[in-house]
């Protein structure tokens, strides 16, 4: 069906193809230089812990030849990022109260499978030889799936096989949730070896993965399964009813099939699986909690379900690709953080406090864009959220500051997310932008288009381009949250006038947009993948119609933020019955406009984050 080597040759061609190196996720342009000093040696020593672990894993695949190669480093990936955990004393607060074993994550009861008791009896081992020796972790690891597949017949498929080998509890029919957190489990395992990984000293060697003889087409779409299809001519194509996107190889399913899935009323990005652990809160939301499980996304799934503490989250996020899942609704209290659960909303982050390679930007973009949400829905200010440098231990922050860690909160013992989660690279996403203080998103793509519903060839001011060119919002590469607003511009091959792009914003109607203040500055985020563009905006000033900006030249296949000062008159020109400077108090956004020199190609261009900040 595809391959991994040449899925990525057919990106480079149109958009350049990313490196999955950890430096390039754990890097960020607002990571403080000292935190990203200090993970970056933490990174290091992992590095010198891991050298003896292919070892460990050729010595097991020598014994037990019948499992495919790469399912036990992928593994040890997904449960443990190759980190050799030891076992924890139980706490009131799970997933931090099921803490997995040894290096392949293997569980022993309290709401799981008794993993490590069950491949005691299968070696002839101790159980503490197991939880305590890598090697003896990994070999048991390895004899649980073998005896898993002896004892199926017919053959599993290796999906099968990941999600019968899985820890959740006893595989029951009908158990929904259980059977979604195997289904996120094996599909996480199978992405890792797809993919491939280098990351400080753990090695998973690529090997492509026949997607569809892993899951059936509503997994596949569930899970956002990677996909390539061989087309330099179109960004997307249609295959049986699916939208196959060569930006990122990903499914899309129609809609008569999402519409069928369980997604999240509260959330459009989010799937939705409830947990019984709740209660009404009595009050409103006013606070966010930032939680580690200290766990894996699809253990922590299966634990919310059933665990004996009566523990919940509002939401869970995975690390490969920020996947998120809703546990408990928005109106009521879940479990997550002792007595100050009825005005608090929990998020979930896969990973352990100890390992910082779990927070990807993936990870990061996903859990900004729904805090975000809440911020909306709940008039929390994001720039409540808290900024300073991380803490290792228990530290009660004010209650004036809203968006915190579990470990900031008052008559709690806990202390996620911990010393590896960038509190400064959080408070930009949430708050983008220079000053982010006080910024306000007009636009954010996340659930809706906002105020851009025209397509791109809808103004007559539009030259250059065809009637065919599209606007959509995608959920597939965003620069903060999970979506953005892609705009498909295909030449009008009539003639080679220039491309000049206005984009309409409230279909070009000023009482349909946000007015906001002209002392501050108006920008968003592009992504253009293609050289030679220019952009900017026009306002709708009130007073005397519209003015133009100046235009900012933008780079290539990579996300830049624009932004003009509306107070300065330098950086406006006359347009539509303007005077080419903003002199009411108040204005609105007109359009964004997009320029470059005559091309035959189609290009592809994302904008994301429309926002206002005050001078």
């Amino acid at each position: 069906m595809r391959s991994s080597l040449l899925g990525c040759f057919a990106l480079a061609l149109l958009f350049g193809c990313g490196s999955l190196s950890a430096q390039s996720r754990l890097q960020s342009d607002d990571v403080d230089p000292a935190f990203q000093a200090r993970v970056n040696a933490e990174q290091s020593a992992l590095a010198k812990l891991r050298v003896d672990y292919p070892a460990l894993f050729a010595a097991a695949y020598a014994r037990y030849p019948e499992i495919p190669t790469g399912t036990l480093e992928a593994i040890a990936h997904v449960q443990t990022r190759w980190v050799h955990l030891q076992a924890a004393p139980h706490k009131d607060h799970a997933p931090e109260s099921a803490t997995a074993i040894g290096l392949m994550g293997l569980y022993a009861g309290d709401g799981f499978s008794d993993q490590v008791g069950e491949a005691a009896a299968l070696l002839g081992v101790a159980r503490g030889q197991i939880e305590s020796d890598p090697y003896w972790n990994v070999m048991a690891a390895a004899a649980l799936l073998s005896a898993k597949s002896q004892r199926s017949a017919p053959a599993l498929s290796e999906a099968q096989l990941l999600q019968a080998y899985a820890g959740f509890g006893k595989q029951r029919s009908g158990d929904r949730i259980d059977a979604f957190a195997r289904e996120s489990f094996a599909f996480d395992v199978l992405l890792s070896i797809d993919r491939g990984v280098d990351d400080h000293g753990v090695l998973i060697k690529s090997r492509p993965i026949d997607w569809e003889a892993q899951f059936d087409v509503e997994a596949l779409s569930r899970q956002r399964a990677p996909f390539v299809r061989l087309d330099l001519k179109r960004g997307t194509v249609e295959a049986d009813g699916y939208r196959i996107d060569t930006l990122d190889e990903s499914l899309r399913a129609p809609a008569s099939l999402a519409s069928a899935q369980a997604k999240s009323t509260d959330y459009g990005p989010a799937l939705w699986v409830a947990s019984p652990y709740y209660h009404s809160r009595g009050t409103a939301a006013t606070a966010v909690t930032i939680h580690t499980m200290q766990g894996s996304y699809a253990g922590s799934i299966s634990w919310f379900k059933s665990n004996p503490y009566s523990v919940s989250a509002h939401y869970l996020i995975r690390s490969s690709d920020g996947q998120i899942t809703q546990m408990v609704r928005e109106s009521s209290a879940a479990h997550h953080v002792g007595s100050e659960n009825n005005y608090t909303l929990g998020i979930e982050h896969e990973g352990y406090v100890n390992n910082a390679a779990w927070y990807t930007t993936a990870m990061y973009n996903a859990s900004a864009a729904l805090t975000r949400h809440f911020c909306s829905r709940y008039g929390i200010s994001c720039a409540s959220a808290y900024s300073g440098p991380a803490h290792s231990g228990v530290v009660v922050l004010s209650s004036a500051i809203r968006i915190k860690g579990h470990q900031h909160f008052p008559n709690n013992t806990h202390t996620d997310p911990g010393i590896n989660w960038s509190w400064s690279r959080y408070y930009s996403l949430l708050n983008p932008g220079a000053g982010g203080g006080t910024t306000r998103i007009l636009d954010t793509f996340e659930s809706n288009e906002g105020h851009f519903t025209s397509t791109p060839s809808y103004s007559g001011s539009t030259t250059g381009i065809s009637a065919n060119s599209t606007a959509v919002r995608d959920c597939a590469m965003s620069r903060v949250g999970s979506c953005s607003e892609h705009l498909t511009l295909i030449d009008n091959s009539a003639n080679s006038s220039a491309w000049s792009v206005r984009f309409l914003s409230g279909g070009g109607a000023p009482a349909s947009n946000t007015s906001f203040s002209r002392n501050g500055r108006i920008g968003f985020w592009v992504f253009v993948a293609g050289s030679g563009f220019s952009v900017g905006v026009g306002i709708d000033d009130s007073s005397d119609g519209t003015e133009r900006s100046t235009l900012r030249a933008v780079n290539a296949n990579t996300w830049t933020y624009v932004e003009w000062d509306l107070s300065n008159a330098a950086q406006w020109n006359t347009w539509v019955g303007g005077n080419g400077t903003i002199n009411s108090a108040n204005v609105t956004l007109d359009a964004i406009w997009l320029e470059r020199a005559h091309t035959t190609y189609t290009v592809n261009v994302h904008l994301d984050e429309v926002q206002w900040r005050p001078n």
